[in-house]
């Protein structure tokens, strides 16, 4: 873990923040800037700081983040109409934490290009 992360400080419950579902391998909470009426995080335990540190070893940890999705999806009631996940890769793609983490988005039509 990173001592100055924000999702680092989040998992170890130094700052609030919804928690919507967790296990072993990721937390999932609210996002606070929604851009969706589900706008979800999950979130690796681990710290990686992008999608270039994935290690051939880290296969259970993005395994749980979309057994996760699923989870939230069902609960959330937009596994049938549809929802999207998205991670960015460095600040050119959007990426403003330097801790991997994925956006589960749905409750309304998405458009592409995404933008």
């Amino acid at each position: 873990m990173s001592t100055d992360c924000i999702f680092c400080k989040i998992i170890k419950g130094e700052l609030k923040a919804k928690f919507v579902y967790e296990n072993d391998k990721v937390v999932v909470i609210e996002d606070i800037n929604p851009q969706a009426p589900v706008h979800i995080l999950i979130i690796p335990r681990k710290h990686i700081a992008t999608p270039m540190e994935i290690e051939d070893n880290d296969k259970d940890i993005l395994s749980a983040v979309f057994q996760a999705a699923r989870h939230v999806a069902k609960e959330r009631k937009i596994d049938s109409s549809g929802f999207r996940t998205v991670l960015n890769c460095m600040e050119g793609a959007g990426q403003s934490v330097f801790h991997i983490h994925f956006h589960l988005l749905g409750g309304r039509q998405m458009q592409w290009p995404p933008g």
